[in-house]
Order: C-alpha cells, then sequence, then structure tokens
C-alpha cells in the first residue's frame, strides 16, 4: 500500500491527500473566489451531516474498536516537536528525540534512494511537473502502468518495491527483517513504496537495542524525470507484526489527528487472477456504509439489504465515474436499471426501499458519508461453478485493527457477456473482529 509516515495506506491510498491535491490545483487556478465558495460547501455539508451523525450515533456508541495500540499518542500538528530539517516537507511529522542510526547511515540510505531513483527516472522522464508543491510529487498524472512499471525496475535491482495494486517484489528480505526483530537480533531493511502521485517513499524499518523506528526518505521529480530529496523523517515504532496471511502491519508512537492508527503492506503475493476479481468484483464495495457484505443475504431476502445510499457505489461500479445529480434527484429510469442489473431486485422492492418519489418519478439522492480506513475485502479463493456463476472467497482487512482476517465472505455473482454482473447472494462469518455497526443497526 503505498504510504509515507503521515497517512495511511499511507495516505497514498486514502481520499485526504487526492482532496488536498484538489484543493490546492483550485486555489491556483481561481485564488479567492473558490476559496470562498469552498467555505461555503463545507458549512453545508457540516450542517447536512449533522443530522446524519446523531442518527448514526446509537449505533458506534455501543461498538468498541476491539484493538488499541499501547504506548501510542494521537497528536495534532500544532503539538509536534520536531527535529527535521527546515527544508523538509515533513515538519510537522513528530520526530523520535533518538536515532538509531548515524549520519553517515542517513547519508548512506539517501545515495541510495537517489541511485534508485535515477534508475528508474526514464519512467519520469515525460510526466507532466504542474506543481513544485513540497507535500506531493508535483506530477499531473502518473498511471497504475507506470507504477507498476517503477516497482518491477526496481525490484530487478533487487530492491524491495510495492505500490497498492502490485505483489510487492523482493519481499523475503521483509521477512527476513521480521525474523531478526523476533529473535532479538539487530537488523535493517529499506522499502522502497510507489505512490499514486509517482511519490517514491523510501521506508527503513531499524531495529536496534530492543527499539524499532522508521528513516524516510521522500522522492520526488523535477522536470525531465531528475529526482530529488524531498525530505526525512525519523519516526519510533510501538509494534509490528507479520500476520499468517502475510500482511505486514505496524504503528507509530506518535498518531497525527485523522490519520491511521496503523500502516501497512501485503507482503505475501495475492494471486494475480483474485487480485483481478477483487478489482473487479469487491474493491467498489463498502462494509460500513450499507450491508451488502455484512448481512447474509439471497434472493429471498434481498429487501434488507435495499438502502439509498448504496447506490452510489452501485453507480461507480457500473459507470466508472461518481454520481452527479440534479437537485439530489436520480431519475428512476437509471435507478432501476443499474440496480436491478447488480441485484436480484425487482422495481416494486426498490421502489418500497430505496425513497422513491412519484411525483418527480425519481429517487432521492442519499450521500455517503465517508469512513476513515475502514475494512476491504480482497479475494482469497473462488469457484467457477458449473452455471456461469463465481463463488469468491473474500476476506476482510481491517489493519486500523490490527488484522487481515477480520470476517469472512461468501459471494455469489453472476458475470454477463455485456461486461456487468449481479451479486446473488452473501454470507459473512466473523473470524477475529465484531462486525462494523452498519450490521447491528440493521439487525431485526
Amino acid at each position: 500500500m503505498a504510504h509515507t509516515p503521515f497517512d495511511s495506506r499511507g495516505m497514498g491510498r486514502t481520499v485526504w491527500r487526492r482532496m488536498m491535491e484538489d484543493v490546492n490545483w483550485l486555489l491556483k487556478k481561481w485564488g479567492f473566489p473558490i476559496l470562498m465558495l469552498l467555505i461555503a460547501v463545507i458549512a453545508g455539508v457540516l450542517c447536512c451531516g449533522k443530522q446524519h451523525t446523531e442518527e448514526q450515533k446509537a449505533a458506534e456508541e455501543v461498538w468498541e474498536p476491539p484493538v488499541e495500540i499501547k504506548d501510542s499518542e494521537t497528536i495534532t500538528e500544532e503539538e509536534s516537536d520536531t527535529e527535521t530539517s527546515i527544508d523538509s516537507a515533513y515538519w510537522f511529522i513528530p520526530q523520535a528525540s533518538d536515532c538509531l542510526i548515524s549520519d553517515e547511515e542517513k547519508q548512506h540510505l539517501q545515495s541510495i534512494a537517489l541511485a534508485a531513483a535515477e534508475s528508474v527516472s526514464g519512467i519520469y522522464k515525460d510526466v507532466e511537473i504542474v506543481d513544485e508543491s513540497s507535500y506531493f510529487s508535483g506530477i499531473s498524472e502518473f498511471t497504475s502502468e507506470q507504477r507498476k512499471m517503477v516497482v518491477e525496475e526496481l525490484g530487478k535491482s533487487g530492491l524491495v518495491s510495492v505500490e497498492e495494486d502490485t505483489n510487492m517484489q523482493n519481499h523475503e528480505e521483509v521477512e527476513n527483517f521480521y525474523a531478526d526483530y523476533q529473535n532479538g537480533q539487530d537488523s535493517m531493511v529499506t522499502i522502497f513504496d510507489v505512490q499514486r502521485d509517482g511519490l517514491i517513499g523510501v521506508i527503513t524499518f531499524i531495529y536496534r537495542e530492543d527499539k524499532l523506528q522508521t528513516y524516510y526518505i521522500g522522492i520526488k521529480w523535477r522536470k525531465g524525470g531528475i529526482p530529488e530529496i524531498q525530505g526525512t523523517s525519523i519516526s519510533n515504532v510501538t509494534e509490528i507484526k507479520l500476520t499468517e496471511k502475510g500482511y505486514f502491519i505496524y504503528a507509530y508512537e506518535y498518531v497525527i489527528t485523522h490519520a491511521s492508527l496503523r500502516q501497512y503492506w501485503r507482503i505475501e503475493p495475492l494471486p494475480e487472477d483474485c487480485r483481478k476479481l477483487t478489482q473487479e468484483y469487491i474493491s467498489g464495495l463498502s462494509y460500513v456504509n450499507y450491508n451488502v457484505l455484512v448481512t447474509n443475504w439471497d434472493r429471498s431476502n434481498v429487501e434488507d439489504i435495499l438502502m439509498p445510499c448504496m447506490y452510489e457505489d452501485i453507480y461507480r461500479i457500473y459507470t466508472g465515474e461518481n454520481l452527479k445529480t440534479e437537485n439530489w434527484k436520480i431519475p428512476a429510469e437509471e435507478y432501476e436499471r443499474i440496480m436491478t442489473t447488480y441485484f436480484p431486485v425487482s422495481v416494486e422492492q426498490l421502489r418500497e426501499h430505496c425513497g422513491y418519489d412519484k411525483d418527480s418519478n425519481s429517487y432521492e439522492y442519499e450521500m455517503i458519508y465517508a469512513s476513515p480506513y475502514p475494512p476491504f475485502g480482497e479475494v482469497v479463493d473462488y469457484t467457477e461453478n458449473a452455471d456461469g456463476t463465481l463463488t469468491l472467497i473474500v476476506d476482510g482487512v481491517w489493519p486500523d485493527y490490527n488484522s487481515d482476517l477480520a470476517f469472512r465472505n461468501t459471494v455469489v455473482v453472476q458475470p454477463f457477456e455485456d461486461g456487468t454482473f449481479r451479486y446473488l447472494s452473501n454470507s459473512i462469518e466473523q473470524i477475529e473482529l465484531e462486525l462494523p455497526p452498519i450490521a447491528k443497526s440493521q439487525q431485526r
């Protein structure tokens, strides 16, 4: 997963970083007028969200996080006491008071990072640099194919490399580091994390004197594919865990407000067919916003999963685009065509349960309120059935709560020749963690 010391999934995979990039671009282009517009929009969202928050409060209050991080603190940027250079982009990240590696070792790691970046500079040579901000890569667009190429090239050089949609290269080095850690033996390992925007995060894990730290080097790009060090950071790590499935999960001593509790990578390779099935059928669904994945259902009780807000994700699965509405209304023809394609439901059932308005012949748009760092599903096994359907075995991964097998789903889907498909049923089993609050709120 793409991550930096201050975000999770790093925040490379998070909406927060992408949102900040969009805001930065808008402010540069339109200045003060767009700023005032943003303020107005935010105020409106807060007002609209207040009622939703109150409605969800009862369910959320009875749900307790299954796991807490020992000896960790949550801090705000204002509370950060850092020794990071003023030239670093990571001035707001709390730094370890005692560094486990020498200045000479830091310089050596920086040299390795730059040399590795230069070895893949050809992939960056023709990218468009549109922003000289210190916080991000400045690249206009960096495709998944380009990220994969970088990971593979770094891997060929013997380096540990990864990005969110590609298996980690040379993952054995991480396993060796973890074995040394368990045996109380000093060790180091460096991981090259290619993030969505093309920035390369170079994270070195250090275990010395019975202590854990990371030394982070951010590599951004100048025009012509010239790499440069964006900044460095040294942070204490309170815990690391390598799961039986092969997830490397770790937690920093200090957790910045609104950041994830834990960071992670999948170390062991996920079979390519499972990765493809995950992207096609599972990645677009949520465990926390509606109950498609957290309720046992099939055609006989499909009404139990019908919730107005689920349409937003189903629309995105169908079109590959974000939903846009006029006056918060969705035409009934469009709504019903898409929903009856993806679920074994009738128009009558949709109109009864999903907010149909007869006067306007439309459905009211119900916004999904994003949940930070929710669990996500990955296909770990599957069966091609004789009737053309697929039975997917899906593990719910929830790194924030230190689990790569929080729950296990069995999802049956029916692919169609036009590329669409239909969810036919779901069953779920709690394994390591309790189901999210949405499941409890829907229990009868």
